[in-house]
């Protein structure tokens, strides 16, 4: 009998830890997570190589608990319909051109200010301390909290048909721009004569005169085929193209307070990626635009493009706009 209780004894403690086990293991699998995120360029994109790094970093920097599902090219829908998706949820994270941001939170619009930054590196420095996070601190208002804030690229300008010097050379050019009244107005004022048209138009546009002139680094000549009819590019440093890290509001507020932490601290480093990358991209790049006879105009004057807006003064037209904020431009254009 004695024997026979002992045994009981010793199942009922077998079963007692076996289910303290199991209360572990299933607490453990409660905590991991699985998020999908997104970037709307082609496998070979800037944006989509960071993604992938993003991924990387984050699987190991969570040591598996957190896991990402990565889609590109399109996948998920255009850069649009991508941020919609994030916002109501159906995507966690998108990495996206900062300028579609705009056409639900204007704040981000200082981003597209000309001259606001006189190179990739400085805009990184800026953009990913307070100053960004000020910028972008009310975007839980559109279901979304901000990561970080990643590489795009220069603008500079590259013409089908006249070297650019000085600002005297863009005079009646007409250089396409994005669908924005922003860079319409930055051309306008220069000179030029801007014409508004989708990325995917470029390259008809500029073999059949409709454009003479495109205001993209080097990298999105190569990597979007638009250097056909190029013959002359000109370093100008006139505006800095930003790509926005953010999740949707919900998936964040599932996560740990750790999980967060995860997530925002490689997301940093993941911009700081996007940035090199571009960087060595740009270069290969301008090797590859060299090699197709484009000729290279490296020490434009650009202080001629400035004096032509009025330096900083320019920026004052948008003073009376909501998203403008002259303390932030104040903050970044000291730095």
């Amino acid at each position: 009998m004695k024997r026979m209780l002992l045994v009981m004894a010793v199942l009922m403690l077998g079963l007692s830890l076996a289910f303290a086990q199991g209360g572990k293991e299933a607490s453990a699998q409660a905590e991991s997570v699985t998020l999908t995120v997104y970037s709307p360029g082609n496998v070979n994109s800037v944006p989509t190589k960071t993604i992938l790094k993003y991924k990387e970093l984050v699987e190991a920097a969570s040591n598996g608990t957190i896991k990402m599902v990565a889609h590109h090219s399109g996948e998920l829908g255009n850069d649009a319909e991508a941020l919609q998706s994030t916002r109501m949820g159906t995507i966690d994270v998108i990495f996206a051109g900062t300028s579609g941001f705009t056409s639900f939170y204007d704040k981000a619009k200082i981003l597209d200010l000309p001259f606001l930054f006189d190179s990739a590196q400085e805009a990184y420095e800026i953009v990913n301390s307070a100053i960004g996070e000020q910028i972008f601190a009310d975007l839980p208002k559109a279901g979304l909290v901000y990561l970080s804030e990643g590489d795009n690229g220069m603008r500079h300008v590259a013409t089908t048909n006249r070297p650019v010097k000085n600002v005297d050379d863009v005079k009646g050019l007409k250089i396409r721009v994005p669908t924005s009244k922003m860079y319409l107005d930055v051309w306008g004022a220069l000179g030029s004569t801007p014409v508004a048209l989708a990325l995917n138009e470029l390259a008809i546009a500029l073999a059949n005169g409709t454009a003479e002139a495109q205001d993209n680094a080097t990298y999105h000549l190569v990597a979007n085929a638009t250097y056909d009819d190029i013959k002359h590019y000109s370093f100008i440093n006139y505006m800095w193209m930003g790509c926005t890290m953010a999740m949707n509001q919900k998936s964040w507020d599932k996560l740990t307070a750790d999980q967060q932490k995860i997530l925002k601290e490689q997301a940093i480093a993941a911009a700081k990626y996007s940035f090199d990358t571009i960087e060595e991209d740009n270069v290969t790049a301008t090797e590859t635009l060299k090699k197709a006879g484009v000729q290279f105009i490296e020490n434009p004057d650009i202080q001629s493009f400035k004096n032509k807006l009025g330096g900083s003064a320019y920026y004052k037209q948008y003073a009376s706009e909501a998203w403008y904020d002259q303390k932030i431009v104040d903050a970044i254009l000291a730095k």
